[in-house]
């Protein structure tokens, strides 16, 4: 099968589009032909990593696809359901999180590819008014915003919640869920055209990060913030939060380090919260959510597989807004 490899050095560099050996499904599992797949930060983040001693694989953790052959222990009328692929591998309840979650492309062999071998319990039904381009770069952006905003940060209707740096996709799907849900949302961006888009999607307000916020957010303090930046927007939280208000991060694009200024933390009793991705049931309860508010994904575009290269490099300018999908044949 032709497939997207790292392999050989770091970064992009690393990546070639190549015939691949085919897999069959063993016990419990269930082999995708694969119709779209989606971009993450986090696959930047793992070819960054490798090293040219690392073996080969394949990268990608977002799918969709039609199951073509099923394992020992699974229905075989599965054959021929459509499906969009769960990433957490072994990851069944919110509240027992894995030391080191599992996850599809990294470790195991990812959806880059024009088929996969995943679990049949990682393989949920596909929502028929999703195109396979929306299904294809839905699953993992789509389940660390629905855990970050409902799981971690205990969002309630009414509530203002402030996504700094909206664009992406977690960002963006952050903000559909946060407006379905009824609270109030605001955004910040450098970029004035995302911000704009961010207000045609339904953005109550929204804002230059690199302004003083606690200018720009006036009186309507923020009761939850969602953190992917880091470093760069950190301090300006704790000038627009509200005493007992929630910060939830699940990224780091600035950097890992940061002074936190404590006082600011325990006077005020803010909660700093971390999240990463999610749990089977979370991402069973996400699709059910999105398709009662009839939620689609923000596709910021689609490229053909043999074009990742050029997916990605759009994806490290950040010049997208949404998500970046590919299209298998």
């Amino acid at each position: 099968m032709k497939a997207i490899v790292h392999a050989g050095q770091s970064g992009l560099e690393g990546l070639s589009y190549k015939e691949t050996d085919g897999k069959q499904p063993g016990p419990g599992e269930v082999k995708v032909r694969l119709r779209a797949a989606g971009l993450n930060h986090r696959d930047l983040f793992l070819m960054a990593r490798r090293t040219p001693q690392d073996p080969p694989f394949i990268l990608g953790s977002d799918g969709a696809g039609t199951i073509e052959a099923v394992g020992e222990e699974v229905a075989p009328e599965l054959v021929g359901r459509d499906v969009i692929i769960h990433p957490c591998l072994d990851w069944e309840t919110p509240d027992i999180v894995p030391a080191l979650p599992a996850i599809v492309g990294g470790p195991s062999d990812g959806t880059f590819a024009e088929s996969i071998i995943i679990p049949a319990r990682n393989a949920f039904l596909k929502p028929g008014y999703l195109t396979w381009e929306e299904a294809g770069v839905l699953p993992l952006s789509a389940l660390t915003a629905y855990r970050a905003l409902f799981t971690r940060g205990r969002l309630q209707p009414g509530e203002h919640v402030v996504i700094p740096g909206i664009g992406g996709g977690v960002a963006t799907y952050a903000l559909l869920m946060a407006i379905a849900a009824g609270a109030r949302v605001s955004v910040t961006s450098r970029s004035e055209v995302k911000r704009h888009k961010a207000l045609e999607l339904g953005a109550h307000h929204a804002f230059d990060s690199q302004c003083e916020w606690k200018d720009e957010i006036g009186g309507e303090a923020a009761d939850l913030i969602l953190d992917s930046i880091g470093p760069a927007t950190f301090g300006q939280y704790f000038e627009v939060i509200k005493p007992n208000g929630r910060i939830v991060t699940f990224g780091a694009s600035s950097g890992d380090r940061m002074e936190i200024p404590v006082r600011a933390i325990f006077f005020p009793q803010i909660s700093i919260i971390g999240t990463s991705m999610g749990s089977r049931q979370e991402f069973e309860d996400m699709l059910k959510f999105m398709e009662r508010h009839s939620i689609r994904p923000v596709v910021d575009r689609v490229y053909p597989l043999q074009d990742t290269v050029q997916a990605f490099e759009r994806m490290r300018q950040a010049e997208q807004f949404g998500n970046i999908g590919l299209t298998i044949e």
